[in-house]
């Protein structure tokens, strides 16, 4: 099995899909052990010294001008996990629950948190036996760090809460020792350590932007299959159209189209079939590459913020101070998952216009939602409703979370990022789109059946064989949400992707 080491410098995405859904083991490096270590140190002596620095001899929050003693410090630390753990909805599925730890010991990894070395090494330790805590979705405000949701994160370590534990839910104390894990007892500083974070957003929108891309990747065979069911004109395709306007996800989805459709017979030059295309294939370079400028410029925040300290007071131990900062923050996270949400969207909604186009007599020279004997039969009439549905629910989902805002603590943390919330919600409408580039996969490989194949691309042979693998051609109605599930598949497992990256190479996003 892979193993991740944390240096708490360089974690990528690709690393923590494969911790979060390829289990691979964690472990921490020489160098990470020694500056927890020694940041360590500078905590013992600001407690022993009797040093005024922000929830470490003090309260939190409002409670910030209260002084906490030596001897209280355990029941402080404690006692803020206990409160904090107020969580609701449904808990967080299990690859995000492992990047949500994963993230929290990257973090605590870079030395600037004054955490005990042992408590880091339990973290650990529950990632490689798979001892995952029930972690609520909502609760948190994205600011003052994820605190409720990784509270519940830290339950089971001081044997509260609940976990998760070979497919069964434990009280957090059972669920340890199944996994022969010795819970631990927080001391100073340590709990605000653990939840002063941004980790629980930043975790759901570091799987999402991963499928995000690999999405992008779907969305533009969908398109190629199009451009194969409809004759479309290639010219529009030309670098030298592109190069004029050099947005650079634009050019390469004008290049990657060609790609795919290299080989193709079915495709047309200006004049040939028509003079020129509907928007939806003639612009999809400019919407699919201004969605992938997005989900790029998203993806460089979520790899900075992966290996940021979102610590707060953050321990320097060249000068011995602890600093009460607002890193914490999720700002800049929130305002990049409303905009990865924004750009999913997008590709959503031109892939169901395309559906559209391809259902519509109106619109092309098809049969009526693309089946024989319609009346009898109604083809996939009421796919493209699923698929107008989806993409609506998408328009509600994309209102940004970051626009808002509402004191707490007594106004002592008097703007907050909603981060979170704009996380999940990109996620949801990831989910959405993918399900819509399902049904057109499946509405253009029908469509192509229909029209007669002269001959597809190399890459538009290979999408159209992985589909047909899966989904025969419709004959005759039949229940059609197994087929959609099943198109949906290829693109949750990237067979879709990489069998069409076998044939014509990588596919830039």
């Amino acid at each position: 099995m892979e193993k991740i080491i944390i240096t708490g410098e360089n974690l990528t995405i690709n690393d923590l899909i494969k911790v979060c859904r390829e289990n691979a083991i964690v472990e921490l490096s020489e160098s990470a052990k020694n500056k927890i270590i020694e940041s360590r140190k500078i905590v013992d002596e600001l407690v022993e010294n009797g040093k005024v620095v922000y929830g470490i001899t003090t309260g939190f929050g409002k409670f910030s001008n209260v002084s906490i003693t030596k001897d209280e410090s355990k029941t402080l630390q404690k006692n803020l996990i206990i409160t904090h753990a107020v969580g609701a909805g449904q808990p967080f599925d299990t690859e995000t629950t492992r990047g949500i730890i994963l993230l929290r010991i990257n973090n605590l990894s870079k030395g600037y948190s004054g955490i005990k070395l042992e408590t880091v090494l339990t973290m650990i330790e529950m990632l490689n036996k798979q001892v995952h805590p029930i972690i609520p979705q909502k609760g948190s405000l994205g600011a003052s760090g994820d605190l409720a949701p990784l509270s519940h994160m830290v339950l089971p370590m001081i044997g509260l809460g609940e976990a998760e534990y070979k497919g069964e839910v434990f009280n957090g104390n059972q669920a340890m020792k199944n996994a022969d894990i010795d819970t631990i007892e927080l001391t100073s500083k340590e709990g605000l350590a653990l939840i002063n974070g941004t980790q629980a957003m930043t975790a759901v929108g570091a799987l999402a932007i991963y499928d995000a891309i690999n999405l992008a990747k779907a969305a533009d065979i969908a398109n190629a299959l199009e451009f194969e069911a409809h004759n479309g004109v290639v010219d529009a395709l030309q670098a030298r159209c592109h190069a004029l306007r050099p947005h650079k996800g634009q050019m390469d989805t004008a290049a990657t189209l060609l790609q795919i459709l290299e080989g193709s017979k079915n495709v047309s030059k200006q004049g040939e079939v028509r003079v020129q295309d509907a928007y939806t294939l003639r612009c999809s370079p400019q919407v699919h590459g201004a969605s992938k400028d997005a989900i790029n410029y998203v993806k460089d925040k979520i790899e900075i913020e992966m290996n940021s300290v979102t610590d707060n007071p953050m321990i320097f131990p060249d000068t011995k101070e602890g600093i009460s900062a607002g890193n914490f923050h999720g700002q800049p996270m929130a305002l990049s998952f409303d905009f990865l949400g924004i750009a999913i969207a997008e590709l959503a909604n031109i892939s169901e216009r395309r559906i559209e186009r391809c259902v519509n007599p109106a619109l092309s020279e098809l049969p009526a939602f693309l089946v024989d004997k319609g009346g009898l039969n109604s083809g996939f009439m009421i796919v493209q409703y699923s698929a107008a549905s989806l993409v609506s629910e998408n328009k509600i989902l994309a209102h940004p979370a970051s626009v808002d805002s509402i004191p707490s603590s007594a106004n002592q943390e008097d703007h907050v990022s909603m981060g979170t919330i704009a996380a999940r919600k990109a996620r949801e409408i990831l989910n959405n789109a993918r399900r819509v580039v399902a049904m057109e996969l499946m509405c253009a490989c029908q469509a192509i059946d229909m029209r007669g194949d002269k001959g597809l691309g190399k890459g538009t042979q290979a999408a159209y064989n992985t589909i047909r693998n899966s989904v025969s051609t419709l004959l005759e109605d039949r229940p059609l949400y197994e087929d959609i599930n099943k198109c949906e598949a290829i693109l949750i497992d990237e067979s879709l992707v990489k069998n069409v990256e076998d044939k014509v190479g990588r596919l830039t996003v």
